[in-house]
């Protein structure tokens, strides 16, 4: 069996790989950019950094800075409007997933046109948009690299899932510099995010050779370094190796597809505005020791790479390890639960099978080792609170 590996068509990673970005536009013939980006970048003074590089070839670069985190089909509509009332060749996507997954968004529609619903799973688009140039400032989302982009829609609060090669950056420029500046809770909700990614395309129906090799490797680099980041955000050793870890994680699961933990961690999101790495976190320990009993060998596997269980340890014994680590590891990082984070239990418990439908309708839970239904996704949500 073959499978279809895709990629974006260049990367330049390392310390001051965002300082390739006129190289990058050049090789793609590209002199017009929109540079699309939130706040944050702007204050932090990278948007500026950025249409720097580019002044000093006399490139002018026009800035959309309006994009929010958890993006809505609202928030990306202002960028849509610039790009078609424009004449730019391409878009530069910086900060986190949030900006990046916008401009994803923006290109198709700058492009093509439609309502972003138009585009939701199990649609593929596969025509490509505006070329989008990713410079990541987060390690955790690998957005730089999938040919994915989540949009919630504000009529439903249902987190879109849009699909396809169009979705697909044409380059990256994966900086890990860049994260230096990240506060502690959004390294730890973007790092645990990229352990979800590796570990889910690991153990995904979609896993292959490929995939596998990727996110072995990732689950390698992010595991021992996340605590490392998170007491010494200034540690720039473990900042590159969680940097290349999501990058590679990006890789496996776009190659691979997420499971269940992504499937029942979006809806948690778009009702309760939970960040998506920190509602992966509150859903990875009791989804992982739901999924076990289906793939005790790709789980052991994982614990293994992650350094949490030995080659001599049997596959029973590594994901009792496993399960350990995953508690614990919420614990280090000080992963709220939902309670914690301000949630209404009675208004969560009503919502269970709503969330459990729109998971289901996402596609992720069927690429999961052990598919649940309806029930089973409620009694996880649930068990959340116990």
């Amino acid at each position: 069996m073959s499978y279809q590996i895709i990629l974006p068509r260049f990367m330049h990673i390392g310390k001051g790989a965002s300082e390739r970005i006129v190289d990058t536009l050049t090789s793609l013939q590209c002199s017009k950019p929109l540079l699309v980006t939130d706040h944050v970048m702007v204050e932090l003074g990278y948007a500026a950094k950025m249409a720097a590089y580019l002044a000093e070839r006399d490139i002018h670069m026009d800035i959309f800075s309006d994009t929010v985190p958890e993006p809505t089909v609202s928030s990306i509509r202002a960028g849509v409007d610039i790009v078609r009332e424009g004449d730019y060749d391409c878009i530069v996507a910086l900060g986190g997933g949030s900006p990046i997954d916008s401009a994803k968004a923006i290109a198709i529609l700058g492009k093509f046109g439609g309502q972003m619903r138009d585009y939701k799973f199990p649609k593929v688009t596969d025509d490509a948009g505006l070329p989008i140039i990713a410079v990541p400032t987060t390690a955790g989302t690998g957005s730089e690299v999938t040919r994915f982009t989540i949009i919630t829609d504000d009529e439903t609060s249902e987190k879109m899932l849009c699909v396809g090669r169009g979705f697909m950056p044409t380059a990256a420029l994966v900086d890990y510099s860049l994260t230096l500046s990240l506060p502690r809770r959004v390294t730890a909700d973007t790092g645990i995010d990229a352990l979800t990614h590796a570990i889910e395309a690991y153990v995904s129906r979609k896993a292959n050779l490929y995939s596998d090799a990727q996110a072995l490797s990732a689950m390698a680099l992010i595991a021992p370094n996340l605590r490392m980041v998170f007491a010494d955000p200034s540690n720039e050793r473990a900042r590159e190796s969680m940097m290349l870890g999501s990058t590679l994680a990006g890789i496996a699961f776009s190659n691979a597809s997420v499971a269940l933990v992504h499937g029942m961690s979006r809806p948690i999101g778009a009702a309760f505005h939970v960040p998506h790495g920190l509602s992966n976190a509150m859903l990875l320990p009791s989804v992982t020791a739901f999924s076990i009993p289906s793939a005790k060998v790709r789980y052991a596997q994982c614990a293994r790479a992650m350094g949490v269980a030995t080659q001599s340890d049997s596959d029973e014994l590594a994901n009792d390890k496993l399960l350990n680590e995953l508690r614990a590891l919420n614990l280090d990082l000080q992963v709220p639960t939902p309670a914690d984070f301000g949630i209404d239990k009675a208004t969560f418990m009503a919502m269970t099978t709503t969330m459990a439908e729109q998971a289901l309708a996402s596609g992720s839970p069927g690429n999961n080792p052990r598919i649940p239904t309806i029930d089973e996704m409620v009694e996880l949500y649930g068990a959340l609170w116990e």
